[in-house]
């Protein structure tokens, strides 16, 4: 299973190829799907925007899990992997805004990326107990992996970490063309159905 993960881990970027042109093929969607959705996806990239803002461009790295800082600080301090959150939220808006073989191809979506983000999560936090030892541990211990606390956590004796935004737009441009893109095309199928 590690190295089931270690290649997920590289090819993270293109697992949701598939799940696209499904939903860009099979789109069925309303008024009511867009709104929603729309603001599902928009949810899942602010979190994304606002965790890169604080972790910076490392989190693209697709070779091999990498980190200067254990980052608790921002949306870390209410769940350990905001950006994955982020990028199921964004995968579950997109999935509502098309309808597409609704309800199953998101509800295979979901448990996919779920499967997939367990698998890459496990190789990350072996990579950050051994790097950053109790901190991580405690900080493990304290918030959890996917499901987000309201209650931010405040480790003892940490440095304060400022967000950059400027650099987490630069880092999450990407991304964001990525979804235009893919949001212009479902408008196209919308218009042409």
């Amino acid at each position: 299973m590690k190295e089931l993960a270690k290649i997920l881990f590289k090819f993270r970027s293109y697992t949701p190829v598939p799940f696209v042109i499904l939903m860009l093929v099979f789109y069925n969607g309303n008024l009511l799907s867009w709104i929603i959705g729309l603001i599902i996806l928009i949810l899942g990239e602010l979190l994304r925007f606002w965790g890169v803002s604080f972790a910076g461009s490392i989190t693209r790295t697709t070779s091999s899990v990498k980190a200067d800082q254990l980052v608790t600080a921002g949306p870390f301090a209410h769940v350990r992997n905001p950006l994955y959150v982020g990028n199921i939220l964004i995968y579950l808006g997109f999935g509502i805004i098309s309808l597409a073989l609704f309800p199953y191809l998101q509800i295979i979506a979901l448990v996919w990326f779920v499967f997939q983000y367990t698998l890459i999560v496990s190789i990350e936090e072996e990579f950050l107990e051994s790097k950053f030892g109790q901190s991580y541990k405690d900080y493990k211990a304290n918030v959890n992996r996917i499901v987000p606390k309201l209650k931010a956590y405040k480790p003892e004796n940490a440095g304060v970490i400022e967000p950059n935004y400027q650099k987490g737009l630069k880092s999450e441009m990407r991304t964001m063309q990525a979804l235009g893109v893919i949001l212009l095309l479902t408008i196209i199928i919308h218009l042409v159905k």
